[in-house]
């Protein structure tokens, strides 16, 4: 890695990418621009210079250096791509220029800290106004705002700006949104990834190998042969990166059928998408009957009522009045407002006093409601506890934005969750609050705290705090309390995720444990967007990845003029939906919740001989390297790009 000075890159890299960010995720998608697009990068990383090499630096390079050597995925045929390093404290105009901004194309601003990213983001599109930008904002409302205001300046400084091109010049992602349906699937059974496309959810169910006589349900398509067989059932789910014996993505039909034994991830179309979270937050404010009252409460009325009715049945039976009548004197005498019936007969004295003992026993039992009916309202602000019974649920560690992210894909699937969260101010509080979420506060390395959370019950347990040791130390306890408890472990390390996985395993055989990287599920998506494609989502296969991109045939001469059948390269790409809207109809991101009243506009079940035509939008399945060689545009040495080049190419989705 090379220290590369502000005033040697301008006029040099032109046409390279520029990524900026403090944390894993810049330099794991560097890597994933170097090694999957073989694009020439330069990364800006905070550090300082006082002490030789720094240590900001040196970690990258030893990631970088990692995660290029053992990608087994990026297919890169030995050439070697530069990565070059500038070293800024913060993304001033000064370190945009340095790293060649003027002349890339295209941004990343990767920063934790979503103002930093923003400021950053303004400058550079008046310094580069065709510069193609990708910019990380964990506040959605801001990102929406940020991306029409920084389209609408490319649009006034570069006019006629084709609108295929100018809906790809900024892109907004956030890395817990892009990873959360991944981390959340992992812990369901039987929604183990998903993608949603077109208000639909898609998931890739893992299938055990069938027995004698079976006939596997092939689903949509076959997405992956798992590296997994029946003897070992779990596979190769250790580290980021896929050995020898890893999964075999996108294979055809003859390969499935000849791999006897092996597991298969199948896509399946689920349902529409569920309700956006804030919709089941308005619900949720009117209170139902059964959350302001108990149970034996409401027996008790429903007691009482039957009493009423009983002794009113009775006197219109006994007495000359007629029903109305006698419901009338019974009501007066249940609240002893009516007069003695010292004259009466003694059948009327005796239901007189029958009603008045059940009126005694209504008296307590409104007082008990109203009583109930207050704390609820006080409680309605407060955190809930985990109800008595509960089991099947699974246990969250961590409120924070990863958190908060995976609770509500949880929600928006029906889950039902505990959480569990040391600070009462965590991002993820105020989320649990609004959706009726039961959440622990306490340290979850600390005695009774996930037994708080019934974890002797849950049926998964997602460890998604930001330390590597609290996430091991609250797995290892949990597999002493339940053996069988499924894992999912946030793990940055790939090394240390190897290593707990294979001690787990040896430990727990029959217990499944998956180790997922935020950064490493993220960094396809934001290198995508990079490139200029529109990515739908990614889905995880044991180490390695699958990506859903949308794309028109237009351009593409492996796709155009041929049947899906001829479309489909084993083990790169595969052809899955049609778009049926016309050019001027379409949605311009279909990643998107799907809008109310609109239906679906995609078609999934394709005849394999139809031809696919210029016109057409597609979605496609590719593996990383498959994706950059199905829309490659350098026509000669990798990486170089034309200064045109940055403005976007005529294929982006969309158009």
């Amino acid at each position: 890695m090379v220290v590369l000075p502000q005033h040697t890159a301008r006029g040099v890299l032109a046409g390279h990418m520029v990524v900026c960010g403090d944390d894993g995720l810049a330099h794991r998608l560097a890597a994933e621009l170097r090694d999957v697009y073989r694009q020439r990068v330069v990364l800006v990383v905070p550090g300082e210079r006082a002490t030789g090499q720094p240590a900001a630096l040196s970690r990258a390079a030893e990631l970088l250096t990692r995660i290029g050597g053992s990608a087994a995925d990026a297919g890169s045929g030995g050439v070697v791509v530069p990565v070059r390093e500038v070293v800024a404290s913060a993304p001033t105009e000064d370190v945009l220029l340095g790293a060649g901004v003027d002349q890339a194309a295209a941004l990343a601003l990767l920063y934790e800290d979503d103002e930093t990213n923003l400021r950053a983001a303004l400058a550079a599109r008046r310094l580069s106004p065709g510069l193609r930008l990708v910019v990380r904002m964990y506040n959605r409302k801001l990102g929406q705002h940020l991306e029409e205001l920084l389209d609408q300046a490319a649009l006034v400084a570069v006019p006629g700006l084709d609108r295929a091109v100018l809906e790809a010049s900024t892109t907004v992602l956030s890395d817990a949104d892009t990873a959360a349906p991944a981390l959340a699937a992992s812990a369901i059974a039987g929604t183990s990834k998903v993608v949603q496309a077109d208000g639909l959810l898609l998931r890739a169910v893992e299938r055990t190998p069938p027995g004698r006589g079976e006939v596997p349900d092939p689903g949509l398509c076959t997405l992956a042969l798992l590296s997994s067989t029946t003897t070992d059932p779990a596979g190769a789910e250790g580290s980021d990166t896929s050995g020898p014996q890893g999964p075999q993505l996108l294979p055809d039909d003859h390969t499935v059928q000849a791999a006897t034994g092996r597991g298969t991830v199948v896509l399946e179309t689920v349902r529409h998408a569920a309700p956006a979270v804030p919709n089941r937050r308005r619900t949720g404010r009117r209170a139902p009957l059964g959350e302001l009252f108990s149970a034996r409460l409401r027996w008790a009325l429903a007691g009482i009522a039957g009493c009423v009715l009983a002794l009113t049945v009775t006197t219109t039976l006994l007495t000359d009045a007629d029903p109305v009548h006698a419901a009338y004197l019974t009501l007066l005498d249940l609240f002893s407002i009516n007069d003695p019936a010292v004259d009466d007969s003694s059948t009327r004295q005796i239901l007189q006093l029958l009603s008045g003992l059940v009126g005694l026993a209504l008296l307590p039992l409104l007082i008990a409601g109203a009583l109930e009916a207050l704390g609820t309202f006080r409680a309605a602000g407060a955190l809930r506890r985990p109800p008595r019974g509960l089991s099947g649920h699974v246990v969250l560690l961590g409120l924070g934005k990863i958190g908060a992210r995976v609770l509500a894909r949880l929600r928006e699937l029906d889950i039902p969750v505990v959480c569990v969260e040391e600070d009462p101010e965590a991002r993820g509080i105020p989320l649990a609050r609004g959706l009726g979420v039961p959440v622990v506060l306490g340290d979850v390395t600390e005695e009774g705290v996930l037994e708080a959370a019934k974890i002797h019950r849950a049926h998964a347990l997602l460890a998604l705090t930001s330390s590597d040791t609290t996430n091991l130390e609250a797995t290892l306890y949990a597999r002493t309390v339940k053996p069988d408890l499924r894992v999912v472990l946030r793990l940055y390390d790939n090394d240390f995720a190897t290593a707990v996985y294979r001690t787990l395993r040896t430990v727990h055989p029959d217990a499944l444990t998956r180790s997922r990287s935020v950064s490493h599920l993220a960094a396809p998506a934001f290198a995508g967007a990079m490139m200029g494609r529109q990515i739908l989502g990614a889905i995880p296969v044991e180490r390695r990845v699958l990506l859903f991109a949308a794309l028109l045939v237009e351009g593409h001469p492996q796709l155009e003029g041929h049947t899906v059948a001829e479309a489909f390269r084993p083990g790169a790409w595969r052809v899955l939906a049609l778009d049926t809207a016309g050019p001027g109809r379409r949605r311009p991101d279909l990643a998107t919740p799907h809008p109310d009243g609109e239906d679906p506009q995609l078609l999934w079940d394709l005849h394999p001989g139809y031809v696919l035509r210029p016109q057409d939008r597609v979605v496609i399945a590719a593996t990383r390297q498959g994706l950059a060689d199905l829309l490659e545009t350098a026509p000669s040495q990798p990486g170089a790009t034309t200064r045109a080049d940055r403005r976007g190419p005529p294929w982006i989705a969309g158009a």
